[in-house]
């Protein structure tokens, strides 16, 4: 496959660069096909379609069994997906949005990311028990709802949304640092394997 133009750029990068702009295997997952396509609103609601999936078993149980029809469920959970789809849409534009008049580097959330692949499990649990016993509450539902959506839209804020609009920029021949206080975090001497990334990176960003 033919490397694109932008990659070749950022492979000519030193290395504290290349490595910032290289990311993980879920942006280089989107970022290899279109940049429009790959678009921070457009990867905000494939990702809202994504967690989308999982919620028809609890759903189906709980309208099961206080007697609703398989069409009412279908209606529910389409319904519940279009909002998600949106809402993690409409987060995606806020990230790029931020990104464009902050100008900040994209972190590289190795240890958060951990944490993050664990929020909608423990988010779709509170869910499930919710919609399957009512007994827990509101606040419980709304806290699972919370955990559920979080990760797909927090990953795109701090690390794809400014990784895609620097990309963008360098795809457009536009100087891609332009108006940046700081192009990459950390120190050039501390630049190390994804390995030994510092969490401290993500707790200034936050």
């Amino acid at each position: 496959m033919a490397v694109k133009g932008w990659q070749n750029v950022v492979e000519s990068m030193d290395s504290e660069h290349r490595h910032m702009l290289t990311g993980g295997s879920v942006s280089n997952f989107f970022l290899r096909d279109s940049l429009t396509l790959c678009h921070p609103i457009f990867v905000g609601g494939l990702y809202g379609l994504m967690i989308s999936i999982a919620l028809p078993p609890p759903m189906a149980y709980g309208s099961l069994s206080i007697g609703e029809g398989y069409s009412q469920i279908g209606r529910h959970w389409l319904f519940q997906m279009l909002v998600i789809v949106v809402i993690a849409s409409i987060l995606g534009a806020f990230s790029i949005l931020v990104s464009t008049i902050v100008k900040r580097p994209p972190a590289r959330l190795l240890y958060l990311r951990k944490i993050l692949f664990a929020l909608p499990f423990i988010g779709l649990t509170m869910l499930s028990a919710s919609i399957i016993d009512n007994q827990y509450g509101i606040i419980q539902d709304r806290l699972g709802w919370f955990l559920y959506i979080l990760p797909g839209p927090l990953w795109i804020h701090l690390s794809y949304a400014p990784r895609w609009r620097i990309i963008d920029r360098i795809d457009r021949g536009i100087e891609p640092f332009d108006g940046m206080k700081m192009t990459v975090y950390g120190d050039a001497k501390a630049v190390r394997a994804e390995s030994d990334f510092d969490l401290e990176e993500v707790i200034d960003i936050i």
